[in-house]
């Protein structure tokens, strides 16, 4: 039977943990077989409902808004959608926070029933599953990880995610992670990188957007994803999310 999320069993977890001790983040490549991150890029490219995420600013007068797929291509969507692009470019050129890409909310769309027993459904149970919860705590070295949220993003043209923190550890958050599926051939002129900064700003790690790559970092730690171009192609494709211990 064809499966559709399965941890590559070649991995050197004791290098990748070694690796993640020393800065606190890591790179795992080649982390699902083969043919099962081909699977899930295929719900990702093709399979997936795109909406619209987007922020400006990073106060509670400016919560981020998320369009579904239906209310972009309602009349009005369009508007609204360049009205919220606009708010988040605007936060980013002052320095504030800000952040514009695709996504599907695989969390809300599970407990609101928005595809019942459909692909991401399945999706976010493997990542909540044994198998790949004891790889995060075989990598991090926190065995109290517990559960996964998640969210699939497209990352185009125009798209980003301003510097931030991920400073929600009250709620749980104890590793973010971005689990690739960008093209093979993604150069690094087509930005979508996941970089790291220092407290002056300077960039002291960067993470290409590798296929079948899973990125894990522990948080609060500043970073960003960087600016997609407009020649880019479409697009950078991830399942991004933290890991909680609660």
């Amino acid at each position: 039977m064809k499966k559709l999320f399965q941890i590559n069993p070649a991995l050197d977890r004791a290098d990748c943990a070694r690796r993640f001790a020393e800065r606190g983040r890591v790179q795992v490549r080649d982390v699902l077989t083969p043919e099962t991150a081909e699977e899930v890029a295929g719900i990702l490219r093709r399979g997936t409902r795109w909406g619209l995420a987007t922020r400006g600013g990073d106060g509670e007068a400016t919560p981020p808004v998320s369009l579904r797929a239906h209310e972009l291509a309602a009349p009005g969507g369009g508007e609204r959608a360049n009205a919220a692009a606009l708010a988040a470019h605007a936060a980013s050129a002052r320095g504030d926070y800000g952040f514009r890409f695709a996504h599907y909310p695989m969390v809300d769309a599970l407990q609101n029933r928005w595809e019942p027993d459909g692909p991401h459904e399945l999706l976010l149970e493997y990542l909540n599953a044994p198998d790949f919860l004891q790889l995060a705590r075989d990598v991090t070295g926190i065995d109290s990880l517990v559960k996964a949220d998640g969210q699939a993003t497209l990352y185009a043209p125009n798209h980003y995610l301003g510097r931030h923190i991920d400073s929600h550890v009250a709620e749980g958050w104890r590793i973010a992670y971005v689990l690739n599926f960008a093209p093979q051939d993604w150069h690094p002129d087509w930005g979508g990188y996941l970089l790291f900064l220092d407290d002056e700003g300077d960039v002291v790690e960067g993470f290409r957007p590798r296929f079948n790559a899973l990125n894990l970092f522990a948080v609060p730690q500043s970073h960003l994803v960087s600016y997609v171009p407009p020649f880019a192609p479409l697009g950078r494709l991830a399942i991004t999310g933290w890991l909680r211990d609660r």
